[in-house]
């Protein structure tokens, strides 16, 4: 029997496999998505067929950071394309949402309350990722200690459990992942752009491509065609 689990879903590669690993263990899982004024609403329409696909439960919560302002997400500001894998890792682009990932957590621990929900899953892996200081197994624990200091159920000894079941792993293990569960990745959206095709030259994009080639396999959704001096970085 699995836990009463709240899984954040952005309708991406890495939430969805964590959320299919949540089905996997046969969890009742309370998918969670958040309509935070992002740039386009296609990853909104990803996590919502990807919580049909699985048969759970599924909700979205809206809270506007376009009011909060500071990340090409979420205002007006070129997103960074073309970028060396080397740098995407090694610095926090502008596409970083200003503590996003606290203010995410501290809604899904309210709805963890009221649904009695024992675990608490995202996403998040800090080995290819993009910098983001709210991805790091550090941060997971001090807000697991919010949670237990902050909360009803923390106070009351049932404090829901954070879980990061990607988090030590890159993106090529990532992939791999998904494969051996499973995982619809032609219903997944990562790109940060919401354009017909996936733009292939985003940080997000380009991480994604660098997981299916480490994976030796080819990513099932349709990428723009790439311009010629971006041309070698898309496997």
């Amino acid at each position: 029997m699995g836990l009463r689990t709240v899984c954040l879903s952005s309708g991406g590669l890495d939430s969805t496999t964590a959320l299919a690993g949540c089905v996997e263990r046969g969890d009742m899982v309370h998918s969670l998505t958040f309509d935070y004024g992002q740039r386009h609403r296609r990853e909104l329409e990803a996590a919502e067929r990807i919580a049909a696909h699985y048969g759970v439960d599924h909700r979205v919560i809206a809270v506007d950071l376009r009011q909060v302002g500071g990340s090409s997400l979420t205002a007006d500001q070129p997103v960074p394309e073309d970028r060396p894998l080397t740098e995407i890792v090694a610095s926090i682009p502008n596409t970083y949402v200003p503590f996003r990932n606290s203010i995410f957590l501290a809604l899904a621990t309210a709805v963890a309350e009221v649904v009695e929900a024992e675990s608490i899953v995202l996403g998040i892996n800090h080995l290819d990722y993009s910098g983001y200081p709210d991805c790091r197994p550090e941060y997971l624990e001090a807000f697991q200690q919010v949670i237990r200091l902050g909360s009803r159920a923390g106070v009351e000894g049932r404090s829901p459990r954070l879980e990061a079941p990607l988090v030590h792993l890159d993106k090529g293990e990532i992939v791999r992942e998904a494969l051996r569960l499973g995982v619809p990745l032609g219903l997944t959206w990562s790109c940060y752009h919401g354009r017909a095709l996936a733009c292939g030259r985003c940080d997000s994009c380009l991480l994604r491509l660098k997981g299916f080639a480490e994976a030796g396999t080819v990513d099932p959704l349709p990428y723009e065609p790439l311009p010629a001096r971006a041309e070698g970085s898309r496997q």
